[in-house]
């Protein structure tokens, strides 16, 4: 199995994984030729070689690289549990494309080898009737605990958890438990940490860690060993489900329905994932980018970042209008017009630096009413001395490059005024969306750049033209 070859390699795989990755885990630009190669003869079986020691993870990164040709042939010689195992590591176009091309017969048996969450992951990939073939093709137990997983909302806790759990009744022993644990088999979820002890109406009451459960003497009941728990319910976001982890460092956590009874767990590694998909989220969706990965098309990209873009547009229209009004002052001090523009770039770069910290502390919970106003003061106290340290040194040259200290006064004054207007809008945009129930990641950076250059403009060529007309 792949994931044992890289645990502990042979000199077979040591070979394949010395040529596959380089220091940086990272694929060789010289295995990736080796695949193109294999795949453009129609070597199957050199393929076959190439990929059966290397880890799912990689398997997927490769799959990137390659064009839409080579990866339809490279999936034809995947091994089905090596298919099974990579399948759920894939960008979701990649995926989608992948899943096409794959036999609905083959897809059902890779399908059994993964635990119920990421088989319910692939599978919601799928078209109706496809899905409709493939499940129909599935054991009956494995069918069930997949619509039932599909069955729960998107990004909720049901959806993510796997089905597959260890629990025990309180009235056993260390003993009773290792004993039912040894009997399981092949039935034993391929990764669990804790054992869930419940009670007659199957409701976590404890936990007890495996790593105590082994140290234990057998005659000792799991009573005295379990530990509270953090539960976490069926209905509950992902994005709430990854912070509780974070926050109480859990490895795992049982999933309860909505009387309380044990459904599912969810592990870690699940959690890793969430936390890095909310954080691409959150840093495309700042720059105004949809959820774009290798295997996105391009008409899908354009159609993500033009309605952006077109915002953008109308946003320099309004900081363009303002210029319009003081084309009188531009006329007879063409200097400003070569100095304004440092106004608005600088404004615009401390807006997103504020931003940005205000965006990542609503997404971890720092930030909330409680700490709302002492947030703001210092990101404008911040903001006033970020302007009273860069304010001289540009007002200095622009006197010097003029010949003019009025106009040197006048950037100097401007620049500490819109970097106040920068820490303003950085922080209280987010604040607001927030509280209105909008994603501050999505709008935010709009409103601030529109914002920063429309009173960079203002500020800079109204003070020009009150101080210098």
């Amino acid at each position: 199995m792949s994931t044992d070859a890289i645990a502990s390699p042979g000199p077979e795989s040591d070979e394949i994984e010395h040529i596959a990755l380089d220091e940086d885990y990272v694929l060789t630009p010289a295995f990736v030729e080796k695949v193109v190669d294999a795949a453009d003869d129609g070597d199957g079986m050199r393929l076959r070689g190439l990929l059966e020691d290397l880890h799912p993870a990689d398997v997927a990164d490769l799959m990137g690289f390659l064009t839409a040709e080579h990866r339809a042939v490279v999936t034809l010689w995947l091994p089905p549990e090596l298919l099974a195992e990579t399948l759920p590591e894939l960008d979701d176009g990649i995926r989608e494309e992948v899943l096409e091309r794959v036999p609905h017969l083959t897809l059902a048996e890779a399908l059994q080898e993964l635990d119920s969450d990421d088989a319910a992951a692939v599978v919601e990939d799928l078209e109706d009737d496809r899905r409709e073939r493939v499940l129909a093709a599935m054991p009956e137990l494995d069918r069930a605990a997949i619509e039932s997983s599909l069955g729960y909302a998107e990004d909720s806790a049901g959806r993510l958890m796997q089905r597959e759990v260890m629990a025990a009744p309180q009235f056993w022993s260390v003993g009773d438990t290792i004993d039912h644990v040894r009997a399981q088999g092949e039935e034993l979820p391929e990764l669990f940490f804790d054992i869930y002890v419940v009670d007659p109406l199957n409701r976590p009451v404890g936990g007890v860690a495996v790593s105590q459960l082994l140290r234990a003497p057998r005659a000792v009941p799991l009573t005295e060993l379990m530990e509270p728990i953090n539960e976490i319910t069926v209905d509950q976001d992902q994005e709430e489900v990854a912070y509780v982890f974070e926050k109480y460092h859990l490895i795992s956590a049982p999933v309860i329905d909505s009387a309380g009874r044990l459904v599912g767990q969810i592990t870690v590694d699940d959690i890793v994932n969430i936390i890095q998909e909310e954080n691409r989220e959150d840093i495309l969706r700042l720059a105004g980018v949809s959820d774009e990965d290798r295997g996105s098309s391009i008409p899908e990209i354009v159609r993500g970042r033009v309605p952006w873009l077109a915002i953008n547009l109308a946003t320099a229209v309004l900081g363009a209008s303002v210029i319009s009004w003081f084309g009188a002052t531009l006329e007879q001090i063409i200097a400003l017009a070569v100095l304004m523009p440092i106004v608005s770039a600088i404004g615009g770069n401390a807006g997103t630096q504020a931003l940005t910290v205000t965006v990542r502390a609503l997404a971890t919970r720092e930030l909330n009413s409680s700490n709302a106003v002492r947030t703001f003061w210092r990101e404008l106290v911040v903001g006033l001395a970020n302007g009273l340290i860069l304010s001289p040194l540009i007002g200095i040259a622009a006197a010097l490059w003029s010949g003019d200290w009025r106009i040197g006064a006048v950037i100097s004054t401007a620049m500490v005024l819109n970097l106040l207007v920068a820490a303003t809008v950085g922080v209280l945009t987010p604040l607001t969306l927030s509280r209105l129930k909008f994603d501050p990641a999505v709008s935010s950076a709009v409103f601030v750049t529109a914002t920063t250059d429309f009173f960079g403009f203002l500020i800079f060529l109204g003070l020009a033209t009150i101080v210098l007309l």
